[in-house]
């Protein structure tokens, strides 16, 4: 016979079958059974069964009014919240298109500087300062060097000495 054929005439199953006495025998499902109280009918307790449930159900005003409050705080809460999002985030486009400008500002400042200090010419300012102005180098004798460990400053607050 072929691998993986059924023969003729059987029914095929799907299940297992196990044979001997290790097969377990199916018992029916049972019900659990109501216990009665001693002198309650079942009409009774359907009855006090009902009336739990409507006492259950039963929304009275301070709990509505306790409900409704606790609605409104939460709301009033969430839009807090969704408000303070909304602040914070037009605050950091804010900071963000500031910090641009700074750096673009930065940018032109540099750019100017590099400009000024590519046209000053120092032959120019040599040239007029000694030309027209009638300035000259100070001289050896003219030169005083004044040493003072105070502090990395000098104030002229006092007379500059003089050395011999």
């Amino acid at each position: 016979m072929a691998k993986g054929r059924v023969p003729q005439g059987r029914p095929q199953r799907s299940g297992v079958y196990v044979d001997g006495n290790t097969v377990r025998k199916i018992e029916p499902a049972r019900r659990p059974v109501k216990k009665q109280t001693s002198g309650t009918t079942p009409y009774v307790n359907e009855r006090q069964i009902r009336k739990n449930q409507e006492r259950a159900l039963y929304i009275d005003f301070p709990y509505v009014l306790m409900l409704t409050v606790a609605a409104i705080c939460s709301l009033v809460i969430c839009v807090q919240y969704l408000h303070q999002q909304s602040v914070m985030q037009t605050r950091l486009a804010e900071i963000e298109a500031l910090e641009q400008k700074v750096e673009t500002l930065k940018t032109e400042n540099d750019t100017l500087e590099t400009r000024i200090n590519t046209s000053v010419s120092l032959d120019h300012v040599y040239q007029v300062a000694t030309e027209e102005l009638g300035m000259v180098y100070a001289g050896k004798d003219q030169v005083l060097l004044y040493d003072k460990t105070e502090s990395e400053y000098v104030r002229q607050n006092e007379d500059i000495p003089k050395y011999k």
